[in-house]
């Protein structure tokens, strides 16, 4: 739960569901949602999937997907779960003894799609499978590979077929007497999903994975994945979170984090509000955007830097941050730390001063927090 007392109007209440675990990752209930990526390597190359898996890791994923399409990369799958810093989730399409391979090489999480893995029969196998190897599944339904029965009953894809797809699958588990699992229902559709996601959060108390799936490249993506996500977040439906972008999986992980960080459901890392800069800027606020973006991907502290490219907004922005440069005249500006104003620098010295003011805070925060452990 989200929740500023100070000001209500930020407050997000999220939806109750039952806790599982993924590995050593709480999912559901009060834990942090989750944030979640897929590699799109060749499984079979272990070498490059590892080293996949570690820089989505560093960029912050709790968990990554790996998919197992056939028996050698069941088979790779023993040496990734082996050597990745984080539970891997195995991706399974089809065939449903890749999900007993993986479930026998380690993968904390099966994701299985109830519409192309088979009968109840091999469902109850890999239930086994996850049962014995103490894995969690995530019930995937996707829109584009609905069961056939449910496209004849519906017609098309929509949100009520994927639904009822959903829910048949977590009756056959708990039949199974099976509970740790999570579920999903994507869409490439913002509309279906949202849809889809608001039906299933009322029918379930399942942690729920979101996703708006296929979203496109790295900034028609990001939007699409930030109006689907971002509005069921807003609502608090949502344990854990993928975006699927056309582009390196620690984008993914990236864009996940801002828009948990929009919404105050998650902090890591520097959260830099900047202006869109115009003809009063007294520096070069894009191009240090970017350069600071880059210079300080390594800190993972949750804190605040404004940079702002003058004084219209500057000031005001620096009193809610933890540290601020705000555009002045004559080739300097003011750097503001904690929200006062602190002393000048010049703009050329301005990108050197701010990373290390922005490390020396951090270094502070991590003190104190270490201090009330």
């Amino acid at each position: 739960m989200s929740l500023n007392h100070v000001r209500p109007w930020r407050n997000i209440y999220r939806r109750k569901s039952r806790q599982i675990m993924v590995g050593n990752v709480p999912v559901g209930g009060d834990a942090p949602i989750a944030v979640q990526t897929m590699t799109n390597t060749l499984t079979t190359d272990a070498a490059a999937t590892i080293a996949q898996v570690q820089a989505a890791a560093e960029a912050g994923a709790d968990l990554v997907r790996v998919s197992v399409p056939d028996q050698a990369s069941a088979k790779a799958l023993k040496e990734i779960v082996r050597e990745s810093p984080v539970p891997i989730v195995a991706d399974i399409h089809f065939h449903y003894k890749r999900g007993i391979e993986a479930a026998e090489a380690g993968a904390a999480c099966l994701r299985i799609n109830p519409g192309n893995i088979g009968d109840e029969k091999r469902v109850a196998e890999v239930i086994k499978a996850a049962r014995d190897h103490n894995c969690s599944i995530r019930i995937g339904v996707n829109a584009g590979s609905l069961e056939k029965h449910l496209l004849e009953k519906y017609g098309e894809p929509c949100p009520d077929a994927m639904v009822e797809s959903g829910l048949d699958h977590i009756k056959i588990l708990q039949d199974h007497d099976f509970h740790e699992f999570k579920i999903s229902v994507k869409a490439s559709d913002v509309f279906m999903s949202a849809a889809a996601y608001q039906a299933l959060a009322e029918a379930t108390d399942a942690p729920i994975h979101l996703g708006i799936t296929e979203a496109g490249g790295l900034v028609s993506g990001t939007i699409k994945s930030a109006i689907g996500l971002g509005q069921l977040l807003w609502m608090g439906i949502g344990d854990t979170i993928r975006v699927s972008l056309s582009a390196d999986p620690v984008e993914e992980v990236k864009v996940g984090y801002e828009i948990l960080k929009s919404l105050g459901l998650r902090h890591r890392g520097v959260n830099i509000i900047s202006c869109p800069s115009c003809a009063r800027q007294g520096f070069d606020v894009i191009k240090t955007v970017e350069t600071l973006e880059k210079r300080l991907e390594h800190i993972k502290t949750p804190m605040s830097l404004s940079i702002i490219g003058c004084v219209v907004n500057g000031p005001g922005e620096a009193l809610m941050t933890d540290v601020g440069f705000t555009g002045g005249g004559a080739g300097s500006g003011m750097v503001y730390l904690a929200g006062k104003a602190s002393h000048k620098m010049s703009n050329e010295q301005m990108v050197d001063h701010i990373v290390e003011e922005v490390e020396k805070k951090a270094a502070e925060l991590n003190a104190t927090k270490d201090a009330a452990e």
